[in-house]
């Protein structure tokens, strides 16, 4: 057994600093064991105290007769350490550290914190500032929590991991409210040692939890949790991220539009994707979400059978699937028909869906066979029932005859609860079947199935990809991962001139617009005419990147007058910003195409690409899509294609209202070029942008109009 199951499954735990004063923080913990139903050894450790609780109190940990497997620490952060180099010293495997005062209140509570792990050793910590675990499966409450002065708690299949102490006791209070089962919960908190992916990993193995829901902060370690989430996708166990911190921007513009368009919660957003993480749009899915999916019962597809016996609530269920992409179609002839059958009179509406029929509030031997008939029915993939006030009259009965519709059908089968009625909730929950309390809830349970779901089918069919030797899956990527890497020894480090950024994309497949460098007028009066047409002049320089603020930028002009506004542009440029332009661009003026942007955004989650609406509106619109890059390949083909897939703007690509459809393989290629270029390039590429790009009618291909690169000082090959 290693220590953080000898943390979650201790046979004994000392209690350093206890009180005996039940009311008080320290005084807690004992009460806490004794009354939930600990069956280990409990040893109080304070030289004030005889006895606690009934439980000899000892003077030191010294004096204690075996090491203990956990010891709670509930020292002031001052003294924390000196337990916690006691406990290593004796040999227990974990302590459990509820002081507050370190890395959280600044240099000093740093200083403590180093102080802390030396003093643990090899020893493993949980917190500091934590309020501990609680393990409901084992009855074992190694914490402080208030929340544990509930006299039961429902014991379950889900897993909950907060970085707030505060959170758990939230979440315990109000599962137990209503009547959701949880297996385990766990406070990490300032994460000294232990952190949010040791838990993951944890819970994976254990064999009572099949649903993992945390509440996160922020990650210490992607490349952990990376491993840990992906465990647990390989496992069939979902994870439910409630990942605060929606408001901030994070989002820090280097020298291009994709940092400013990324932003730090985007970038979470594209890092749960990857990993097939569902994340919770707010704190009560953090635990309805989590209740529908650990009923365990695959959602095969988005048609939605409603059962209600109050039109109101049906038609609230309704429009919240609607808004979540889901389909209410009525019944089929035969399901009707069979519906018929099962009451008579004119009050049952069985032609359409919401499907009310009326008496079933009072009837639950009819709940039953509608609710029967509806799962068998091959109309609908999900049931969603609704309770009105006429359950509140025996809620037993409702609850009994919803749960014995389950057995002979695996599809999901949820209730929204339209009364305040936590009882029939309570009942409902504890009888397996997920109960609501808000029509939305409904439809965010019903979707993270559909998540779940669609990220194990499309990983299904990339492994099966893979083994096959697909040239539009995995395999293609892989063989553009093993192209030689282009001789880039000839370009800078630091910011690229837009021409150095274009001759680095162009190794890699994207295609840029004909251009020239000029120096003076007539040289650009030359390229003007070797081009044809009217052209665009550029300022170029490493040092200036966003060209337009500064009157760098000038379109439509010809071989006759673009000797002039090359001049004019040279003062312009030097009164706004000091530096005397060098060089410049003349360029094609491209005309027919849709303009995108794409680039790369470098994080500490990892590289991703972004894609959208290009042009000098992109942050504007922000019609924008970002993906996580794999570690070790480019974006696969298909992968390049889902992500142009789920642009607003697609439809402008293939041929909306009567425009000519975009060459879409070429975008692809282009996208799958600089994701090559991001891997091979590894962390020599600081960051990278083509806008616009623009997509050109099919069999013409794209054009980069203009880039933005950093190259580090040494580039090298990942």
């Amino acid at each position: 057994m290693n220590a953080i199951s000898r943390l979650m499954r201790p046979r004994s735990v000392a209690v350093i600093g206890a009180s005996a004063d039940a009311m008080k923080t320290a005084g807690r913990p004992v009460a806490y064991l004794k009354k939930h139903g600990f069956t280990g050894q409990i040893y109080p450790v304070n030289p004030r105290y005889e006895t606690i609780a009934g439980l000899r109190c000892y003077p030191d940990i010294a004096s204690l007769p075996q090491a203990p497997d956990v010891g709670i620490v509930l020292l002031g952060a001052e003294r924390a350490h000196l337990a916690v180099k006691d406990l290593a010293s004796v040999g227990t495997s974990a302590a459990i550290v509820l002081a507050s005062g370190y890395s959280e209140v600044g240099e000093e509570g740093q200083r403590r914190q180093a102080q802390l792990i030396e003093a643990a050793g090899s020893m493993r910590i949980l917190g500091p500032n934590t309020i501990g675990l609680v393990n409901l499966t084992d009855r074992i409450t190694l914490s402080a929590s208030g929340a544990l002065e509930t006299d039961a708690f429902t014991t379950g299949a889900i897993g909950i991991v907060s970085q707030s102490g505060g959170i758990l006791g939230s979440i315990l209070s109000r599962a137990a409210a209503r009547g959701i089962g949880l297996s385990k919960l766990v406070s990490t908190s300032n994460e000294v040692d232990l952190d949010m992916a040791d838990f993951v990993e944890y819970l994976v193995d254990d064999e009572s939890t099949s649903v993992i829901a945390l509440y996160m902060e922020g990650l210490r370690n992607a490349d952990k949790f990376r491993a840990a989430a992906l465990r647990a996708a390989a496992a069939g166990k979902p994870i439910v991220v409630f990942k605060i911190g929606r408001s901030e921007s994070g989002a820090r513009s280097a020298v291009s539009h994709t940092g400013a368009l990324a932003g730090a919660d985007r970038m979470y957003d594209a890092y749960f994707k990857e990993l097939g993480v569902i994340r919770a749009e707010s704190f009560s899915d953090l635990l309805d979400i989590p209740n529908a999916l650990a009923m365990r019962r695959p959602l095969a597809g988005k048609r939605v059978a409603i059962l209600t016996s109050t039109g109101g609530a049906g038609t609230l269920v309704t429009d919240s699937l609607g808004m979540a992409g889901f389909d209410t179609p009525p019944p089929d002839a035969e399901t009707a028909s069979q519906l018929r059958a099962l009451q008579t009179g004119d009050h049952a509406a069985l032609d359409r869906n919401p499907i009310d029929v009326t008496l079933a509030g009072l009837q639950p031997d009819l709940l039953r066979g509608a609710i029967r008939t509806l799962l068998a029915s091959a109309s609908y993939d999900a049931v969603a029932v609704i309770i009105g006030s006429s359950g509140l009259a025996m809620p037993d009965l409702m609850a009994d005859a919803i749960r014995d519709s389950i057995p002979g059908s695996d599809k999901p089968l949820v209730a929204f609860v339209s009364p305040h009625a936590p009882t029939i909730t309570s009942l409902l929950n504890g009888r397996g079947i997920p109960a609501f309390v808000t029509p939305e809830s409904v439809a965010s349970g019903l979707a993270a199935m559909w998540q779940h779901g669609e990220y194990a089918r499309r990983s299904a069919a990339f492994a099966l990809a893979l083994s096959a030797g697909s040239t539009s899956g995995s395999a293609s990527a892989s063989a553009s991962t093993m192209r030689p890497r282009p001789d880039i020894s000839d370009l800078p480090s630091g910011s690229l001139n837009e021409a150095q950024a274009k001759d680095l994309f162009a190794r890699f497949g994207v295609t840029p617009v004909r251009e020239r460098v000029v120096v003076n007028g007539d040289e650009a009066q030359a390229a003007a005419r070797e081009l044809g047409g009217k052209v665009v002049l550029k300022l170029l320089s490493n040092e200036i990147t966003h060209k337009s603020d500064v009157g760098g930028v000038a379109v439509g002009l010809t071989a006759e007058d673009i000797g002039g506004r090359l001049a004019k542009m040279r003062d312009d440029v030097q009164a706004a910003t000091g530096i005397q332009p060098a060089a410049f661009l003349v360029q094609e003026m491209v005309s027919g195409g849709t303009e995108l942007i794409f680039g790369l955004h470098r994080d500490p989650l990892g590289v991703a690409m972004l894609l959208g609406m290009g042009g000098v509106t992109a942050e504007l619109f922000n019609d924008t899509t970002l993906r996580l890059l794999p570690k070790d390949r480019p974006l696969a083909r298909d992968e390049a294609l889902e992500m142009i897939h789920s642009l607003k703007t697609w439809p402008l690509l293939d041929g909306y209202r009567g425009r000519p459809r975009a060459d879409v393989e070429a975008l692809i290629s282009a996208i799958v070029g600089f994701s090559r270029m991001a891997v091979q390039l590894g962390e020599g590429l600081v960051e990278a942008e083509v806008n616009p790009l623009f997509v050109l009618p099919v069999g013409q291909g794209v054009r980069a109009a203009d880039g933005v690169a950093v190259l580090a000082a040494q580039p090298r090959i990942e």
